[in-house]
């Protein structure tokens, strides 16, 4: 074992990457991408999308909500 042959192999091996590497940045980059593109959705529509319209209350809801607040109930 001289040194010229230790020296052979691990130039060989610093010239492919790491497989830990490789695998980080498949699975790091999508992710990445994936985050990045929902936030600037999300923030797109804030901006631009209209508010959405609220359901309508019914009205037996509405009666049960002034007998709370003590307000008479018209027709009653």
């Amino acid at each position: 074992m001289d040194g010229e042959d230790f020296a052979g192999k691990a130039a060989a091996e610093a010239k492919g990457l790491n497989p830990g590497l490789i695998v980080l940045l498949v699975i790091g980059v999508p992710l990445v991408v994936f985050l990045v593109a929902n936030y600037v959705m999300y923030v797109y529509a804030q901006k631009n999308l209209p508010p959405r319209k609220k359901k309508p209350v019914s009205k037996k809801k509405l009666k049960r909500e002034k007998l709370k607040q003590g307000v008479p109930v018209p027709g009653e």
